[in-house]
Protein backbone atom coordinates (compact mmCIF):
# COMPACT_ATOMS: atom_id res chain seq x y z
CA UNK A 1 0.00 0.00 0.00
CA UNK A 2 2.84 2.41 0.88
CA UNK A 3 4.03 1.73 -2.54
CA UNK A 4 0.72 2.71 -4.39
CA UNK A 5 0.74 5.78 -2.39
CA UNK A 6 4.11 7.07 -3.04
CA UNK A 7 3.47 6.30 -6.73
CA UNK A 8 0.18 8.12 -6.57
CA UNK A 9 2.27 11.28 -4.63
CA UNK A 10 5.09 11.74 -7.11
CA UNK A 11 7.25 15.44 -6.12
CA UNK A 12 7.06 17.43 -9.38
CA UNK A 13 10.51 17.72 -8.75
CA UNK A 14 11.05 14.07 -8.98
CA UNK A 15 8.62 13.47 -11.83
CA UNK A 16 10.29 16.30 -14.31
CA UNK A 17 13.82 14.94 -13.22
CA UNK A 18 12.18 11.09 -14.01
CA UNK A 19 11.32 12.15 -17.79
CA UNK A 20 14.41 14.49 -18.00
CA UNK A 21 15.44 11.57 -20.46
CA UNK A 22 12.86 11.82 -23.14
CA UNK A 23 13.76 16.06 -23.23
CA UNK A 24 17.27 14.89 -23.89
CA UNK A 25 16.55 12.93 -26.30
CA UNK A 26 13.66 15.10 -28.15
CA UNK A 27 16.88 18.01 -27.65
CA UNK A 28 19.14 15.95 -29.34
CA UNK A 29 17.23 14.76 -31.81
CA UNK A 30 15.12 17.71 -32.71
CA UNK A 31 16.84 20.49 -31.96
CA UNK A 32 19.70 19.46 -33.94
CA UNK A 33 17.45 18.20 -36.74
CA UNK A 34 15.88 21.74 -37.13
CA UNK A 35 19.17 23.52 -36.60
CA UNK A 36 20.62 21.83 -39.50
CA UNK A 37 17.81 21.77 -41.57
CA UNK A 38 17.73 17.73 -41.93
CA UNK A 39 15.23 15.32 -40.36
CA UNK A 40 17.68 12.59 -41.02
CA UNK A 41 21.54 13.79 -40.62
CA UNK A 42 20.88 12.90 -36.77
CA UNK A 43 20.89 9.75 -36.25
CA UNK A 44 18.15 8.20 -33.98
CA UNK A 45 20.25 5.73 -32.76
CA UNK A 46 22.88 8.51 -31.29
CA UNK A 47 19.86 10.44 -29.66
CA UNK A 48 18.71 7.68 -27.89
CA UNK A 49 22.20 6.85 -27.13
CA UNK A 50 22.89 10.31 -25.28
CA UNK A 51 19.18 10.27 -23.92
CA UNK A 52 19.68 6.65 -22.19
CA UNK A 53 23.21 7.88 -20.54
CA UNK A 54 21.56 10.36 -19.12
CA UNK A 55 18.81 8.29 -17.62
CA UNK A 56 21.32 5.92 -16.45
CA UNK A 57 22.76 9.39 -14.82
CA UNK A 58 20.02 11.26 -13.19
CA UNK A 59 18.48 7.38 -11.65
CA UNK A 60 19.58 8.13 -7.99
CA UNK A 61 19.87 6.16 -5.11
CA UNK A 62 21.00 2.96 -6.90
CA UNK A 63 24.63 1.77 -7.88
CA UNK A 64 25.75 1.84 -11.05
CA UNK A 65 25.60 -1.55 -11.54
CA UNK A 66 21.76 -1.45 -10.45
CA UNK A 67 20.72 1.35 -13.00
CA UNK A 68 22.35 -0.77 -15.65
CA UNK A 69 20.80 -3.49 -14.29
CA UNK A 70 17.34 -2.04 -15.00
CA UNK A 71 18.00 -0.47 -18.35
CA UNK A 72 19.36 -3.92 -19.21
CA UNK A 73 16.19 -5.55 -17.54
CA UNK A 74 13.76 -3.29 -19.79
CA UNK A 75 15.25 -3.58 -23.03
CA UNK A 76 15.33 -7.51 -22.68
CA UNK A 77 11.80 -8.20 -21.74
CA UNK A 78 10.15 -10.92 -23.24
CA UNK A 79 7.59 -8.44 -25.74
CA UNK A 80 10.83 -6.07 -26.61
CA UNK A 81 12.54 -9.41 -27.61
CA UNK A 82 9.52 -11.02 -29.30
CA UNK A 83 9.20 -8.35 -31.27
CA UNK A 84 13.24 -8.04 -32.59
CA UNK A 85 12.92 -12.00 -33.84
CA UNK A 86 9.44 -10.43 -35.61
CA UNK A 87 11.82 -7.33 -36.94
CA UNK A 88 14.52 -9.93 -38.41
CA UNK A 89 11.88 -12.40 -40.14
CA UNK A 90 10.21 -9.37 -41.85
CA UNK A 91 13.50 -7.96 -42.99
CA UNK A 92 14.75 -11.62 -44.33
CA UNK A 93 11.42 -12.22 -45.50
CA UNK A 94 10.72 -8.57 -47.44
CA UNK A 95 14.70 -9.17 -48.76
CA UNK A 96 13.79 -12.62 -50.40
CA UNK A 97 10.70 -11.31 -51.79
CA UNK A 98 12.06 -7.83 -53.49
CA UNK A 99 15.42 -10.04 -54.54
CA UNK A 100 13.71 -12.50 -56.39
CA UNK A 101 11.34 -9.85 -58.00
CA UNK A 102 7.95 -10.44 -56.21
CA UNK A 103 8.25 -6.66 -56.12
CA UNK A 104 8.02 -6.13 -59.59
CA UNK A 105 5.59 -9.11 -60.12
CA UNK A 106 3.07 -7.54 -57.42
CA UNK A 107 2.93 -3.99 -59.17
CA UNK A 108 2.79 -5.36 -62.96
CA UNK A 109 0.08 -7.43 -61.58
CA UNK A 110 -1.56 -4.61 -60.11
CA UNK A 111 -1.40 -2.59 -63.15
CA UNK A 112 -2.32 -5.07 -65.51
CA UNK A 113 -6.04 -5.87 -63.19
CA UNK A 114 -7.09 -1.95 -63.23
CA UNK A 115 -8.21 0.21 -66.22
CA UNK A 116 -5.91 2.75 -67.18
CA UNK A 117 -8.68 5.22 -67.93
CA UNK A 118 -8.83 5.38 -64.48
CA UNK A 119 -4.92 5.61 -63.17
CA UNK A 120 -5.15 7.61 -60.15
CA UNK A 121 -7.16 5.20 -58.62
CA UNK A 122 -5.38 2.94 -59.76
CA UNK A 123 -2.19 4.02 -58.45
CA UNK A 124 -3.61 4.39 -54.70
CA UNK A 125 -5.14 1.09 -54.89
CA UNK A 126 -2.38 -0.47 -56.62
CA UNK A 127 -0.09 1.27 -53.38
CA UNK A 128 -2.60 0.20 -50.93
CA UNK A 129 -2.45 -3.76 -52.17
CA UNK A 130 1.52 -3.45 -52.66
CA UNK A 131 1.94 -1.56 -48.66
CA UNK A 132 -0.82 -4.02 -47.69
CA UNK A 133 1.40 -7.27 -49.07
CA UNK A 134 5.18 -6.28 -48.54
CA UNK A 135 4.29 -4.29 -44.82
CA UNK A 136 6.26 -1.36 -45.74
CA UNK A 137 5.49 2.32 -47.10
CA UNK A 138 8.97 3.01 -48.14
CA UNK A 139 9.32 0.01 -50.08
CA UNK A 140 5.52 0.51 -51.87
CA UNK A 141 7.10 4.44 -52.61
CA UNK A 142 10.62 3.14 -54.23
CA UNK A 143 8.76 0.56 -56.37
CA UNK A 144 5.86 2.85 -57.65
CA UNK A 145 6.57 6.63 -57.42
CA UNK A 146 8.71 6.39 -60.73
CA UNK A 147 6.27 4.87 -62.80
CA UNK A 148 3.53 7.41 -61.03
CA UNK A 149 5.97 10.40 -62.10
CA UNK A 150 6.50 8.67 -65.69
CA UNK A 151 2.83 8.63 -65.98
CA UNK A 152 1.98 12.43 -65.03
CA UNK A 153 4.42 13.38 -67.52
CA UNK A 154 3.31 11.49 -70.44
CA UNK A 155 -0.47 12.80 -69.45
CA UNK A 156 1.16 16.18 -68.94
CA UNK A 157 -0.65 15.99 -65.65
CA UNK A 158 0.00 17.40 -62.10
CA UNK A 159 3.13 15.06 -60.74
CA UNK A 160 2.51 16.09 -57.08
CA UNK A 161 -1.04 14.71 -57.84
CA UNK A 162 0.08 11.26 -59.06
CA UNK A 163 2.54 10.88 -55.95
CA UNK A 164 0.40 11.72 -53.48
CA UNK A 165 -2.34 8.95 -54.31
CA UNK A 166 1.15 6.29 -53.79
CA UNK A 167 2.03 7.79 -50.78
CA UNK A 168 -1.47 7.16 -49.20
CA UNK A 169 -2.03 4.27 -50.61
CA UNK A 170 1.86 3.52 -49.15
CA UNK A 171 0.04 4.20 -45.72
CA UNK A 172 -2.88 2.50 -45.77
CA UNK A 173 -0.75 -1.12 -45.69
CA UNK A 174 1.68 0.64 -43.11
CA UNK A 175 -1.28 1.22 -41.21
CA UNK A 176 -2.43 -2.07 -41.91
CA UNK A 177 0.05 -5.21 -42.81
CA UNK A 178 0.83 -7.65 -40.74
CA UNK A 179 4.21 -7.60 -41.18
CA UNK A 180 4.60 -3.58 -41.19
CA UNK A 181 6.76 -2.82 -37.64
CA UNK A 182 4.01 -0.30 -37.19
CA UNK A 183 1.60 -2.87 -36.32
CA UNK A 184 4.36 -5.12 -34.81
CA UNK A 185 5.32 -2.45 -32.30
CA UNK A 186 1.67 -1.33 -31.09
CA UNK A 187 0.25 -4.96 -30.75
CA UNK A 188 3.36 -6.07 -29.05
CA UNK A 189 2.97 -2.90 -26.62
CA UNK A 190 -0.53 -3.23 -25.79
CA UNK A 191 -0.89 -6.93 -25.73
CA UNK A 192 -2.90 -7.82 -28.65
CA UNK A 193 -3.24 -10.07 -31.69
CA UNK A 194 -2.26 -8.55 -34.59
CA UNK A 195 -5.50 -10.20 -36.82
CA UNK A 196 -7.86 -8.95 -33.85
CA UNK A 197 -6.07 -4.97 -34.20
CA UNK A 198 -6.54 -5.88 -38.28
CA UNK A 199 -10.25 -6.05 -37.54
CA UNK A 200 -10.34 -2.83 -35.47
CA UNK A 201 -8.20 -1.06 -37.90
CA UNK A 202 -10.17 -1.93 -41.00
CA UNK A 203 -13.12 0.07 -39.39
CA UNK A 204 -10.93 3.55 -39.27
CA UNK A 205 -9.16 2.15 -42.48
CA UNK A 206 -11.41 0.88 -44.60
CA UNK A 207 -13.94 3.77 -45.39
CA UNK A 208 -10.76 6.19 -45.50
CA UNK A 209 -9.43 4.04 -48.41
CA UNK A 210 -12.76 3.81 -49.95
CA UNK A 211 -13.57 7.38 -49.42
CA UNK A 212 -10.20 8.52 -50.67
CA UNK A 213 -10.63 6.36 -53.54
CA UNK A 214 -13.88 7.86 -54.73
CA UNK A 215 -12.29 11.31 -54.21
CA UNK A 216 -9.36 10.13 -57.10
CA UNK A 217 -12.23 8.58 -59.22
CA UNK A 218 -13.74 12.45 -59.44
CA UNK A 219 -11.04 14.16 -59.88
CA UNK A 220 -8.95 12.01 -62.18
CA UNK A 221 -11.33 11.17 -65.11
CA UNK A 222 -9.50 11.97 -68.41
CA UNK A 223 -6.14 11.27 -67.39
CA UNK A 224 -4.72 8.22 -69.72
CA UNK A 225 -1.39 7.56 -69.99
CA UNK A 226 0.22 5.10 -71.60
CA UNK A 227 2.57 2.75 -69.80
CA UNK A 228 4.15 -0.45 -70.59
CA UNK A 229 5.28 -2.57 -66.93
CA UNK A 230 7.45 -5.02 -68.88
CA UNK A 231 6.61 -8.97 -68.47
CA UNK A 232 6.99 -11.31 -65.43
CA UNK A 233 5.89 -13.92 -63.84
CA UNK A 234 2.56 -13.54 -61.94
CA UNK A 235 4.09 -16.88 -59.54
CA UNK A 236 6.52 -14.56 -57.69
CA UNK A 237 3.45 -13.06 -55.84
CA UNK A 238 3.00 -15.66 -54.48
CA UNK A 239 4.92 -15.40 -50.88
CA UNK A 240 3.28 -12.28 -50.56
CA UNK A 241 -0.63 -13.89 -50.68
CA UNK A 242 0.51 -16.32 -48.88
CA UNK A 243 1.05 -14.18 -45.71
CA UNK A 244 -1.80 -12.26 -46.29
CA UNK A 245 -3.48 -15.63 -45.96
CA UNK A 246 -2.27 -17.33 -43.20
CA UNK A 247 -2.06 -13.70 -41.40
CA UNK A 248 -5.73 -13.05 -42.51
CA UNK A 249 -6.21 -16.38 -40.45
CA UNK A 250 -5.06 -15.58 -37.12
CA UNK A 251 -1.44 -17.91 -37.50
CA UNK A 252 1.22 -16.65 -34.99
CA UNK A 253 3.17 -14.01 -37.45
CA UNK A 254 6.54 -16.36 -36.74
CA UNK A 255 4.98 -18.82 -38.56
CA UNK A 256 3.44 -16.62 -40.70
CA UNK A 257 6.96 -14.97 -41.61
CA UNK A 258 8.63 -18.22 -41.91
CA UNK A 259 6.61 -19.89 -44.35
CA UNK A 260 6.93 -16.59 -46.45
CA UNK A 261 10.57 -16.68 -46.46
CA UNK A 262 10.04 -20.57 -47.27
CA UNK A 263 7.84 -19.86 -50.25
CA UNK A 264 10.07 -16.93 -51.41
CA UNK A 265 13.08 -19.22 -51.43
CA UNK A 266 11.64 -22.66 -53.28
CA UNK A 267 10.73 -19.93 -56.01
CA UNK A 268 14.04 -18.13 -55.91
CA UNK A 269 15.70 -21.74 -56.09
CA UNK A 270 13.03 -22.82 -58.86
CA UNK A 271 14.33 -19.04 -60.54
CA UNK A 272 17.82 -20.15 -60.80
CA UNK A 273 19.04 -18.35 -57.69
CA UNK A 274 21.81 -20.20 -56.00
CA UNK A 275 21.37 -21.26 -52.28
CA UNK A 276 24.22 -19.31 -51.03
CA UNK A 277 22.52 -16.21 -53.16
CA UNK A 278 19.30 -16.76 -51.53
CA UNK A 279 21.43 -16.87 -48.14
CA UNK A 280 22.78 -13.55 -48.93
CA UNK A 281 19.56 -12.15 -49.93
CA UNK A 282 18.31 -12.99 -46.51
CA UNK A 283 21.27 -11.93 -44.73
CA UNK A 284 21.00 -8.12 -46.48
CA UNK A 285 17.44 -7.74 -45.26
CA UNK A 286 18.23 -8.95 -41.58
CA UNK A 287 21.18 -6.39 -41.02
CA UNK A 288 18.59 -3.28 -43.16
CA UNK A 289 16.80 -4.48 -39.29
CA UNK A 290 20.25 -3.25 -37.39
CA UNK A 291 19.01 0.11 -36.52
CA UNK A 292 15.13 -0.70 -36.09
CA UNK A 293 16.62 -3.06 -33.37
CA UNK A 294 19.12 -1.03 -31.74
CA UNK A 295 16.50 1.95 -31.44
CA UNK A 296 14.05 -0.52 -29.81
CA UNK A 297 16.22 -1.89 -27.61
CA UNK A 298 17.53 1.71 -26.50
CA UNK A 299 13.90 2.86 -26.60
CA UNK A 300 12.69 0.19 -24.26
CA UNK A 301 15.89 0.75 -21.83
CA UNK A 302 15.22 4.31 -20.87
CA UNK A 303 11.53 3.78 -20.75
CA UNK A 304 12.10 1.14 -18.32
CA UNK A 305 15.00 3.63 -16.46
CA UNK A 306 11.76 6.43 -16.84
CA UNK A 307 9.15 4.07 -15.33
CA UNK A 308 11.35 2.94 -12.57
CA UNK A 309 11.96 6.64 -11.80
CA UNK A 310 8.48 7.86 -11.29
CA UNK A 311 8.54 9.37 -14.67
CA UNK A 312 5.39 7.15 -15.96
CA UNK A 313 3.47 7.70 -13.25
CA UNK A 314 3.77 11.21 -13.19
CA UNK A 315 2.54 11.22 -16.62
CA UNK A 316 -0.15 9.39 -15.91
CA UNK A 317 -1.32 11.67 -12.80
CA UNK A 318 -1.40 15.16 -14.65
CA UNK A 319 -2.89 13.59 -18.46
CA UNK A 320 -5.38 11.60 -16.36
CA UNK A 321 -6.29 14.38 -13.85
CA UNK A 322 -8.91 15.63 -16.23
CA UNK A 323 -9.94 12.86 -18.04
CA UNK A 324 -13.60 12.00 -17.85
CA UNK A 325 -14.29 8.57 -19.48
CA UNK A 326 -13.01 6.81 -22.23
CA UNK A 327 -13.67 9.50 -25.22
CA UNK A 328 -10.74 12.00 -23.09
CA UNK A 329 -8.46 8.66 -22.47
CA UNK A 330 -8.56 7.87 -26.11
CA UNK A 331 -8.29 11.42 -26.99
CA UNK A 332 -5.11 11.83 -24.67
CA UNK A 333 -4.04 8.17 -26.32
CA UNK A 334 -3.89 9.73 -29.86
CA UNK A 335 -2.27 13.25 -28.71
CA UNK A 336 0.46 11.56 -26.73
CA UNK A 337 1.84 9.33 -30.08
CA UNK A 338 1.28 12.53 -32.69
CA UNK A 339 3.17 14.71 -30.35
CA UNK A 340 6.47 12.31 -30.51
CA UNK A 341 5.77 11.19 -34.16
CA UNK A 342 5.54 15.24 -34.71
CA UNK A 343 9.21 15.08 -32.66
CA UNK A 344 10.74 12.49 -34.26
CA UNK A 345 9.74 12.02 -37.61
CA UNK A 346 9.17 7.63 -37.52
CA UNK A 347 6.14 6.56 -36.88
CA UNK A 348 7.66 3.20 -35.69
CA UNK A 349 9.71 5.03 -32.75
CA UNK A 350 6.99 7.32 -31.55
CA UNK A 351 4.57 3.89 -31.02
CA UNK A 352 7.75 2.20 -29.33
CA UNK A 353 7.92 5.68 -27.11
CA UNK A 354 4.62 6.02 -26.06
CA UNK A 355 3.30 2.14 -25.71
CA UNK A 356 3.62 1.60 -22.17
CA UNK A 357 2.38 5.07 -21.62
CA UNK A 358 -1.06 3.95 -23.78
CA UNK A 359 -0.82 0.22 -22.30
CA UNK A 360 -1.83 2.23 -18.40
CA UNK A 361 -3.71 4.58 -19.82
CA UNK A 362 -5.87 2.28 -21.56
CA UNK A 363 -6.07 -0.05 -18.46
CA UNK A 364 -7.35 2.68 -16.07
CA UNK A 365 -10.19 3.80 -18.68
CA UNK A 366 -10.75 0.71 -19.92
CA UNK A 367 -9.89 1.00 -23.62
CA UNK A 368 -9.72 -2.45 -25.10
CA UNK A 369 -6.61 -3.06 -26.42
CA UNK A 370 -7.39 -3.91 -30.11
CA UNK A 371 -8.80 -0.22 -30.01
CA UNK A 372 -5.72 1.27 -28.07
CA UNK A 373 -3.20 -0.41 -30.90
CA UNK A 374 -5.32 0.41 -33.42
CA UNK A 375 -5.50 4.31 -32.33
CA UNK A 376 -2.03 4.22 -31.99
CA UNK A 377 -0.98 2.60 -35.06
CA UNK A 378 -3.65 5.08 -37.14
CA UNK A 379 -2.50 7.97 -35.62
CA UNK A 380 1.18 7.74 -35.95
CA UNK A 381 0.22 6.83 -39.72
CA UNK A 382 -1.83 10.02 -40.30
CA UNK A 383 1.14 11.99 -38.79
CA UNK A 384 3.94 10.45 -40.62
CA UNK A 385 2.12 10.32 -44.21
CA UNK A 386 0.97 14.77 -43.68
CA UNK A 387 4.66 16.00 -42.00
CA UNK A 388 6.85 17.32 -45.52
CA UNK A 389 10.00 15.84 -43.20
CA UNK A 390 8.96 12.16 -43.01
CA UNK A 391 10.77 9.92 -44.42
CA UNK A 392 8.42 8.69 -47.21
CA UNK A 393 7.53 12.02 -48.23
CA UNK A 394 10.83 13.05 -48.82
CA UNK A 395 11.89 9.78 -50.98
CA UNK A 396 8.85 10.00 -52.80
CA UNK A 397 9.10 13.58 -53.47
CA UNK A 398 13.30 13.72 -54.39
CA UNK A 399 11.85 10.49 -56.69
CA UNK A 400 9.82 12.75 -58.26
CA UNK A 401 12.15 15.53 -58.44
CA UNK A 402 9.19 17.76 -56.74
CA UNK A 403 8.89 19.94 -53.28
CA UNK A 404 8.39 17.91 -50.03
CA UNK A 405 5.29 20.05 -49.62
CA UNK A 406 3.62 19.90 -53.16
CA UNK A 407 1.47 16.72 -52.31
CA UNK A 408 0.26 17.65 -48.67
CA UNK A 409 -3.28 18.97 -50.37
CA UNK A 410 -3.92 15.83 -52.88
CA UNK A 411 -2.92 13.61 -49.16
CA UNK A 412 -6.84 12.80 -48.88
CA UNK A 413 -6.50 9.31 -47.66
CA UNK A 414 -4.38 10.17 -44.43
CA UNK A 415 -7.13 13.58 -44.19
CA UNK A 416 -9.95 11.05 -44.29
CA UNK A 417 -7.89 8.37 -41.98
CA UNK A 418 -8.06 11.45 -39.14
CA UNK A 419 -11.46 11.92 -39.87
CA UNK A 420 -12.50 8.46 -39.01
CA UNK A 421 -10.11 8.61 -36.31
CA UNK A 422 -12.47 11.23 -34.22
CA UNK A 423 -15.29 9.89 -35.21
CA UNK A 424 -14.41 6.30 -33.66
CA UNK A 425 -13.53 8.20 -30.38
CA UNK A 426 -16.69 10.55 -30.63
CA UNK A 427 -18.83 7.65 -31.16
CA UNK A 428 -16.95 4.87 -29.44
CA UNK A 429 -16.93 2.51 -32.38
CA UNK A 430 -16.04 -0.25 -33.07
CA UNK A 431 -18.55 -1.40 -30.60
CA UNK A 432 -18.11 -5.07 -31.26
CA UNK A 433 -14.39 -6.19 -31.64
CA UNK A 434 -14.99 -10.04 -31.26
Amino acid sequence: MTNTREEANIGVRRGWLALSPMFVFLLSYVAVSVYIGDFYKMPISVALLLASIWAVVVYRGHSLLDRIDTFSRAAGHVNILYMVWIFVLAGAFASLAEKIGAVDATVALTLKLCPMEFVVPMLFFAACFISLAIGTSVGTVVALVPLAADMAQTAGADVPFFVAAVLGGAFFGDNLSFISDTTIASTRSQGCDMSDKFKANLWLALPAALVTLGIYFFTSSGIEPSVNVGDTSYWFVLPYLIVIVAAALGINVTIVLTTGIAAAMVLGLLSGHSAIEMAGFAGTGIESMGSLIVITLMSAGMLGIIKAAGGIQFILNGLTRRINGRRGAQTVVVALVSVVNLCTANNTVAIITVGSIVKKISSRFGIDPRKAASLLDSSSCVVQCLIPYGAQTLLATSLASISPVSTLPYLYYPMALGFMIALSIIFLFPKRLN
